[in-house]
């Protein structure tokens, strides 16, 4: 493992520290300081629906952290996890999945996946291990399906054998395909996550092109939806939609446009998702079974042509309101919250990789409020997934030709 020379001490402003996590079931009050984002907004006419709800204060923890590379000369890393003897595994979009040792050799390619379209935002996508990982090596993982008539975002597992040469998955089944087929090269979300009762939720996006947009709206269509489906591919028997005969039943949420950041809650266990908007409109939301998150309907953003979505709404009934949005966008991919003991004084934050924004965003909370905002690494690169790992540390992925695997670690004396 290569230590950069790059040591990143963050400068302390006047403002209070904010302490440990907490959830509590008050807003939150954000701090009376100037917003952290000074760009102007692209859709200047919309107004959020509450205090707080963009534009967050700069707030720092005062943390001084050094960065490490684990590994490069990766092709746009996607997703990655934490096997046992401190080994990694990560995808790459082309469509190639690797093991990482601790000192950063990478493995030959894991032999025994399935073919991928890795057209444009397509690929081998996310990346996540069986609950009972250490009892079956199940691993499950996310990508862009060729099929006749285009390609859809599709979720299957195999059984890892991490120590043959090369490294191989057995017993490979797809779990569970998007509905219906299109042919387009972008918006297939993918992001995977294991909630606590073991059910597994699965994100899609609504493929970018007009005719999947409409299909965010719509129960009969998997596009633009937060799935939650068994690791086996059923679905879950309070799946919210069982009773509607017209809907699709892995359907757990809608009305979304990309979603390629999720994580659990640490104390509440509830999945929270970062949306990519169009231009202006990346959404914080946190899911509750059922819910209308209302793209295309409602958005805080505009057309990349500079035209209204549609109406030009950003509020609608029966429809959710994000609990923060970014105008300009930061591009959001993969998210986690901090509970690890490295950085106490970052214990409760959320910490969101930014593609366009070239940065990581660490969000404070309080209750369901972002009462602050941070921005880490700016103009290092693209990121594209955030992990705390087993030791505390921060892992990140660069989305680039040579990509790279970083690890946030305290500074020394720090």
């Amino acid at each position: 493992m290569q230590t950069l020379r790059l040591a990143v001490v963050v400068t302390a402003v006047a403002l209070p520290a904010c302490g440990k996590s907490r959830v509590s079931s008050s807003p939150g009050k954000q701090l009376p300081n100037p917003p952290l984002e000074t760009r102007a907004p692209e859709a200047p006419h919309q107004k959020p629906a509450f205090p707080g709800q963009t534009r967050a204060p700069h707030r720092t923890e005062n943390v001084a952290f050094t960065v490490q590379r684990v590994a490069n000369g990766l092709e746009h890393p996607w997703g990655l996890a934490f096997l046992p003897k401190d080994r990694l595994l990560v995808t790459e979009r082309a469509g190639r999945m690797r093991l990482v040792a601790p000192d950063g050799a990478k493995s030959h390619p894991v032999e025994g996946l399935p073919r991928v379209d890795a057209r444009d935002q397509g690929g081998l996508l996310d990346v996540a291990l069986d609950p009972r990982f250490s009892e079956n090596q199940l691993v499950y993982w996310s990508y862009a399906e060729p099929r006749e008539g285009g390609n859809g975002t599709a979720v299957a597992r195999g059984r890892l054998v991490a120590d043959a040469t090369p490294p191989r998955l057995e017993g490979v089944q797809v779990i569970w395909r998007m509905r219906p087929t299109l042919d387009s090269t972008k918006h297939f979300g993918s992001r995977l996550v294991f909630s606590r009762d073991g059910t597994l939720f699965v994100t899609t996006g609504e493929r970018s092109i007009l005719e999947g947009r409409a299909q965010a709206q719509r129960l009969d269509s998997g596009l633009g939806k937060v799935i939650r489906i068994r690791p086996d591919g059923t679905v879950p028997s309070d799946n919210p939609f069982l009773e509607k005969p017209t809907a699709l039943p892995e359907i757990y949420s809608y009305g979304h446009r990309n979603l390629q950041a999720a994580a659990l809650h640490p104390d509440t266990g509830k999945l929270w998702v970062v949306d990519h908007g169009p231009r202006g409109g990346d959404e914080l939301n946190v899911i509750e079974p059922g819910k209308n998150y209302g793209w295309p309907i409602i958005t805080y953003g505009i057309e990349y042509s500079g035209g209204p979505i549609g109406e030009g709404r950003t509020a609608a009934p029966g429809m959710e309101q994000p609990l923060y949005y970014w105008d300009p966008v930061i591009a959001p991919s993969g998210m986690a919250f901090y509970t690890g003991k490295a950085f106490p004084q970052w214990r409760g934050s959320l910490f969101v990789g930014a593609l366009a924004g070239k940065h990581v965003a660490r969000l404070t909370l309080e209750g369901t409020r972002v009462v602050g905002e941070e921005r880490l690494l700016a103009g290092r690169a693209r990121f594209r997934d955030v992990r705390v790992g087993p030791d505390g540390s921060l892992f990140l992925l660069t989305d680039e030709d040579d990509g790279e695997i970083l690890k946030l670690v305290p500074a020394k004396g720090k």
